[in-house]
Formats: structure tokens, C-alpha cells, sequence
């Protein structure tokens, strides 16, 4: 269980390091812009994020 968790953990890393190495100005302006939402709508954004992983761990499994 801990091996699949940590590749798991592996694999977020990597499709996260993607952007800021491939076009960093632009990450830079993504977070620059996702800094001046609200709260409500970052936890909305996070929701769906949480939500569309579910079902397709759901529809993949």
C-alpha cells in the first residue's frame, strides 16, 4: 500500500513540476492571478478538483 501511495505521490510531483519548468513567466501570472481570488471561489475551484478526481479514480478502478 505504501509503494502505490508513494508512486502515486510521484507522479503528482512530476505533472506538477511540468508547467513552472516548460513556461514559468506563465506560472508565475497563473499564480499571480489565482492569488487575487476569494475564498469562496478557490474553495469552489478546489471542490471540483476533489470531485472530478474522485469519479475518475472512481471510473478507472
Amino acid at each position: 500500500m505504501w509503494q502505490t501511495f508513494l508512486l502515486a505521490f510521484s507522479l503528482l510531483l512530476i505533472l506538477e513540476g511540468i508547467m513552472p519548468f516548460l513556461n514559468p513567466a506563465a506560472y508565475r501570472r497563473m499564480l499571480l492571478a489565482a492569488s487575487r481570488l476569494d475564498d469562496r471561489t478557490l474553495r469552489v475551484c478546489g471542490f471540483g478538483a476533489m470531485l472530478t478526481g474522485l469519479l475518475l479514480m472512481y471510473g478507472v478502478s
